[in-house]
């Protein structure tokens, strides 16, 4: 008869058992699918018709996925110990899932529109997703800079404009602010002539010289600038990527032409062995 205490498997076999099964495939394919579902309820949720018809049944498939979604981040935390706080995009989850188990009652009510946050999950489970949303986060400091550079033209063309236009149009350029707001919407180009340009040259004719030069600026300049250092950071993480795979095929063909010498070795060894044997023998 079995001894109880030998069935019981060491904690460190149940966390590689745990991670193999929380790591698997097809386990990530099921969550992928469960995140998928729950951004369908929870838009259906925005519907007063369905929710009087299907309101229940909703309610109990969101809480049914939501305890999916916790008993997983649960294992993760069992299996990664302190490694899970130091990723993340462990982290991230961690604080989605989260958001859902706050009551949304009271000052918390606002919470219950955050649920929606749980359908970015997708970004931590889909490879190319997370490529491209690392891509982003390394153009931060470039975009940083472009946006500075932004700024400062905006500064400038906001004063520039509430000393010439306030005066004549103060819903629009009456105060610093409002001269911002209204060069954002040019540089938008969402009805900036018909809208913004062609009444301010109505009573001042030359503004032209001030609206075209700030849209070749701030839009197809500055704007352009984004792309590019986005782009640029998308380029350099693939080839960061691609840089990675290649030592490490390096490093597993040098262990395995190791290994091979090894073994090339050893049998030389052996025959060598062998014939002195018989050698012997036959002596």
């Amino acid at each position: 008869m079995n001894n109880p205490a030998d069935l019981l498997l060491p904690t460190t076999d149940w966390r590689q058992r745990l991670g193999h099964f929380i790591g698997d495939g097809r386990v990530q394919n099921a969550i992928l699918a469960l995140i998928l579902i729950n951004a369908v309820t929870l838009g259906l949720e925005t519907s007063s018709e369905v929710m009087a018809r299907f309101g229940e049944v909703i309610r109990l498939l969101d809480a049914i996925i939501l305890s999916v979604f916790v008993a997983e981040i649960a294992v993760r935390i069992f299996v990664h110990r302190m490694a899970f706080f130091r990723d993340p995009w462990s982290l991230f989850d961690f604080a989605v899932v989260g958001i859902a188990l706050v009551p949304a009652t009271g000052e918390f009510s606002v919470l219950r529109a955050l649920r929606v946050l749980r359908v970015l999950r997708i970004l931590t489970i889909v490879p190319s997703m997370r490529k491209v949303v690392a891509a982003l986060l390394g153009a931060i400091p470039g975009l940083l800079s472009i946006a500075l550079v932004l700024l400062l033209i905006y500064y400038v063309f906001a004063v520039i404009a509430t000393n010439l236009f306030s005066a004549a149009f103060p819903e629009w350029f009456g105060h610093l602010g409002r001269s911002f707001y209204t060069l954002f919407q040019v540089m938008t180009l969402e009805s900036w002539s018909m809208g913004i340009s062609r009444p301010v040259m109505e009573q001042f004719p030359y503004a032209w010289a001030f609206f075209v030069p700030f849209i070749l600026i701030a839009t197809f300049t500055m704007l352009n600038l984004f792309i590019a250092i986005i782009v640029n950071a998308m380029q350099s993480f693939n080839e960061a990527e691609h840089k990675e795979t290649l030592q490490s095929l390096e490093q597993t063909r040098d262990h395995i032409e190791a290994g091979l010498h090894a073994e090339v070795r050893a049998l030389r060894s052996e025959i060598a062995e062998l014939r002195e044997l018989l050698r012997k023998s036959h002596g």
